[in-house]
């Protein structure tokens, strides 16, 4: 993979940004606009199998994605990658470097994306001046924490199936927010890399795929997915498998 040197920078605008109200509060006066502006001074753009940067590298930025898709991973002591996340455009990266002013894992782009870089320190800095800057970015750090939280105890207990519903649901979801279909997307991660997400092997991500599709629940083409009915999906991830399937069918319930 290639090493973060092959940034492209240019100036930024957050009050033309359609991803404002993801990153900025609301009733901000224009000089307010104007710090942040300064606060958020260049937008960097990343290719496909870039670093944003890696475990070990000293803490200095927060980054919010403007476009594109980023993968986060820690690598076990005998070199395999464990996969912690997936990160949309809106979505924060970098705060599990704050507490120890260290990366603790690796943030890569999954395809060609581009980030706004938030330095730190001066982020404390307007926020001592903008009050209300600092207590958003609070909420988004909260907001991060408590999703990566609620993924781990969601699939703690699901079957193999169950899981990869779930992740189907959650960026569709995520999608939704971004006002794109939730029905129907790219999958930018591998296979192999949502199996890693998962903790679920290659052949068995593979299998729930195929398993879905044939029974009619979701529709694969290359990396696109189609959710043929959310519903019924959100029935499957509870364990009412055989539910959903008999709707799809056409079967009657009892």
């Amino acid at each position: 993979m290639q090493q973060n040197s092959n940034f492209s920078r240019r100036k930024n605008n957050c009050s033309s940004c359609s991803l404002r109200e993801s990153c900025l509060p609301v009733g901000l006066e224009e000089d307010e606009i104007n710090a942040i502006n300064f606060l958020i001074n260049r937008s960097c753009k990343i290719r496909r199998g870039s670093y944003l940067y890696q475990a070990g590298m000293d803490f200095q930025s927060l980054y919010i994605v403007r476009s594109g898709f980023f993968k986060t991973y820690v690598l076990h002591e005998d070199g395999r990658e464990q996969v912690t996340g997936f990160h949309m455009p809106g979505e924060m990266l970098g705060l599990e470097a704050i507490s120890t002013d260290v990366h603790t894992c690796h943030a890569v782009a999954l395809e060609n994306s581009e980030i706004c870089k938030i330095p730190f320190t001066r982020l404390e800095e307007i926020g001592r001046v903008i009050p209300s800057l600092m207590h958003h970015f609070h909420k988004i750090m909260s907001r991060e924490i408590a999703h990566n939280h609620e993924a781990i105890a969601s699939l703690g207990g699901m079957k193999a199936r169950e899981r990869l519903i779930a992740l189907l649901l959650n960026l569709s979801n995520r999608f939704a927010k971004l006002g794109h279909s939730s029905s129907n997307f790219s999958l930018c991660m591998t296979r192999e890399e949502i199996g890693s997400y998962l903790g679920l092997k290659l052949e068995t991500v593979s299998r729930a795929f195929s398993k879905l599709q044939n029974d009619g629940l979701i529709k694969i083409n290359s990396k696109s997915v189609q959710l043929n009915n959310i519903s019924w999906l959100k029935q499957s991830k509870l364990g009412n498998y055989n539910v959903a399937k008999e709707i799809i069918e056409g079967t009657e319930l009892q």
